[in-house]
């Protein structure tokens, strides 16, 4: 299928990649219309066409992390993220409309056939198919055609900011800004009763304003706003403003506030960043809201991608209500959106109108030309034709490398180690953007969006490093398919899932190793030669700063990454494996028994008498090491600082060594030589395997307060 891709070079490109399959519980559609939003979608344009210092200065905040990473991991880490993303293709588009090809079985709302309008920036793309989540898609009624269809997300877009002003009827509202988003708002506020003026610097707009619905219209150029208000109104004001433009500064926040009435609302709905002059705010006791997004349930994963909707009694307009509002309106005719439609493109010819969004309203791309240029529908690959095409050996003898989950992780710290040594088969993403981009960038034979082709050859060797709780279950089909598998940490979520592993390891020719990286380190081999010399028991103290989480990042999720404890502190706790042997007992506390622990320490006892500490913070500064450890053993103390300088203190002399790697290159190059030379395998499972049972145990003491016995 054909998908419009954005880089940040600026180049605009449509590009063939594989289609998309239905997400859990959602649904596969095929576009029939979408819509540019002139400007977001130019917005990111001209930020893609910006040199790196203007993408710096426009985005302190990425420049921040490029700088913690390259603390704890070196510039050379940090600037391959940095290039990474730099050069990985984005999509654009948010709002489409469509027919639903394909139904996930736990979808009860959709069936084949029916027409939908989908939203959302992380599916809803300028794509011939879009795989959409249940509650960013709402069924489009008889007598709504399918562009109108396709404005239903900046519908509702314009509709939460009407919303969150409150303007009910009768009252007068000013819209500042008259592009798609408060156009669309001027026409529900006139719906909706409210009496609107409608402002904006392109005489133009002004004339689609009327069209539809304003009852005044003023150009800030020529005439003030605040006059024509005054005027409006009686000296009153108005009930509300909103604040449908871009960009930072007082000057419209300003305009808004003078044009208020005592206690009015401003509503701010486009991407400004309001500045506001505090006296004049305060003496109107003005009330100021943010309209976010479509509506109740945008950016909260549990609702958009796991359909958990909120009670109609206790949210009355989410996001899903909100479309299914704007398309009665269109089907009402309430909403008309011929006025606005300043142009319609087939899909083919997209990439011209990008060079002229300033000059348009709203966009409508046709699919259906693409549509009739491309096969209905492909046949089924047989098996037997799979694996010819990806075959499990390559001439040589080296198996052939497939790999699941192409993220920035995967593209920055594995790949890169094993491109140009390995055949590489296989590159299975959610986002067919992204699989083919690494098609192409590392040389796979193949990209695909499902998982599911990789394992119809047997014996290759399989990479995953999707999100956590697809893990154990892949981890799971490949041993099937007697795979050698490298599965990014932790193995799994639960010790169910652990146990099924043990089953399929026992009846499988393939192997597991866990990418546990840190004991492959140069550091951590220096320290290990060093220690194995020592007799006697032994003390690991391990502090980790992971910094605090926030509240939308993928780890909060619990069902998806087990939490910070299991998904990431189980990296340390294998370090302490490694380093000291066999685990015994543990007692694990957390700071305040949150709902779920991102700050725990866990005082671990091995078989030898050895004993470890590892304490993992999200409290603390960022001007402390990311990690640092200290081990005493007998006539000898370590210290390691992000494993990038150890000092080893002996007869009373202080000897450094510097270092460069965490040990995910040194990682993969013995995972190969394991995999085409029959070498040792470098982790055995038993080791891997003792390192997740530790962290259960861990899990364990956390949660009924005691020691836990292994």
């Amino acid at each position: 299928m054909l998908q419009l891709a954005q880089y940040q070079d600026g180049r605009l490109e449509l590009q063939d990649v594989p289609a998309p399959v239905p997400p859990p519980g959602g649904i596969l559609v095929r576009t029939t219309c979408s819509v540019i939003s002139p400007g977001t979608e130019k917005m990111k344009v001209e930020q893609a066409r910006m040199s790196l210092l203007e993408k710096a200065r426009a985005r302190p905040d990425q420049v921040k992390k490029v700088i913690d990473t390259a603390r704890t991991l070196g510039w050379k880490s940090a600037l391959e993220k940095v290039r990474n993303r730099l050069e990985s293709p984005t999509p654009l588009g948010y709002s489409a409309a469509g027919v639903v090809v394909a139904v996930d079985e736990l979808n009860t709302r959709f069936r084949i056939g029916d027409r939908v309008a989908c939203g959302g920036a992380e599916c809803a793309f300028h794509a011939e198919m879009i795989a959409v989540p249940d509650l960013l898609a709402t069924p489009v009624p008889e007598g709504v055609e399918d562009w109108q269809a396709a404005y239903t997300t900046l519908a509702s877009i314009s509709m939460e900011g009407v919303r969150q002003s409150g303007a009910r009827l009768g009252e007068r509202v000013l819209v500042l800004g008259q592009g798609l988003v408060g156009l669309l708002a001027t026409a529900l506020l006139r719906a909706s009763g409210a009496r609107v003026m409608a402002a904006d610097f392109v005489p133009s707009r002004l004339e689609t304003a009327r069209a539809m619905g304003a009852e005044r219209v003023v150009n800030p150029g020529q005439s003030r706003v605040e006059d024509e208000v005054r005027a409006w109104t009686q000296g009153q004001g108005v009930d509300a403003v909103l604040l449908c433009v871009g960009g930072k500064g007082p000057a419209a926040a300003d305009t808004a506030i003078a044009c208020l009435r005592d206690r009015g609302v401003m509503v701010i709905v486009g991407i400004y960043d309001a500045e506001l002059s505090w006296k004049t705010a305060y003496m109107k006791d003005i009330q100021v809201r943010y309209s976010r997004s479509y509506g109740p349930g945008r950016y909260d994963p549990q609702y958009e991608w796991g359909g958990q909707d909120y009670p109609i009694g206790h949210v009355r307009w989410t996001e899903n209500r909100n479309f299914e509002a704007c398309l009665h309106l269109m089907q009402s005719g309430a909403l008309d959106l011929r006025p606005v439609t300043t142009r319609r493109v087939a899909f083919p010819d997209v990439i011209s109108v990008y060079d002229q969004l300033e000059k348009e309203l709203g966009v409508v791309i046709d699919y259906s030309a693409a549509h009739e240029c491309a096969p209905t529908a492909l046949p089924p690959t047989p098996p037997a034709a799979l694996a010819q095409t990806t075959p499990n050996l390559a001439p040589n003898g080296s198996p052939v490398l497939h790999v699941i989950g192409a993220g920035n992780f995967a593209r920055t710290m594995l790949l890169p180690n094993v491109k140009g040594r390995i055949p590489l088969g296989t590159i299975v993403n959610a986002t067919g953007l992204s699989a083919r981009h690494v098609k192409e960038k590392f040389g796979f034979a193949h990209a695909e969006t499902e998982a599911a082709k990789v394992f119809e050859t047997q014996g290759s060797a399989v990479m995953i490093g999707t999100r956590h709780h697809l893990h154990a279950p892949l981890t799971l089909q490949a041993l099937a398919a007697d795979s050698h598998v490298f599965v990014e940490k932790p193995l799994c979520l639960t010790r169910e899932e652990l146990s099924q592993i043990d089953s399929a390891i026992a009846n499988s020719q393939g192997s597991v190793m866990v990418g546990f990286n840190r004991r492959f380190a140069p550091a951590t081999l220096e320290l290990k030669k060093l220690l194995s010399a020592i007799s006697g028991p032994k003390t690991l103290a391990y502090h980790v700063f992971a910094g605090p989480l926030a509240p939308d990042h993928w780890y909060a999720n619990l069902e998806q990454s087990g939490g910070r404890v299991l998904g990431e502190a189980c990296h340390f706790f294998d370090f302490a494996c490694h380093l000291l042997g066999r685990p015994v007992k543990v007692t694990a506390q957390t700071l305040g028994r949150p709902a779920f622990a991102d700050s725990i320490t866990a005082q671990i006892e091995f078989a030898d008498g050895s004993s470890a500490q590892i304490v993992y913070s999200a409290e603390g500064d960022f001007a402390f090491p990311k990690e640092s450890f200290r081990v005493f053993a007998s006539g000898l103390v370590a210290e390691c600082v992000n494993f990038q300088e150890l000092a080893i203190h002996r007869q009373r002399k202080r000897r450094v060594s510097k270092h460069s790697s965490k040990g995910h290159a040194e990682e993969m190059a013995a995972w190969l030589s394991f995999l085409q030379q029959g070498q040792p395998h470098p982790l055995p499972y038993a080791e891997a395997r003792q390192s997740m049972a530790l962290t259960f145990a861990v899990m364990d003491s956390l949660r009924i307060g005691q020691t836990t016995s292994l």
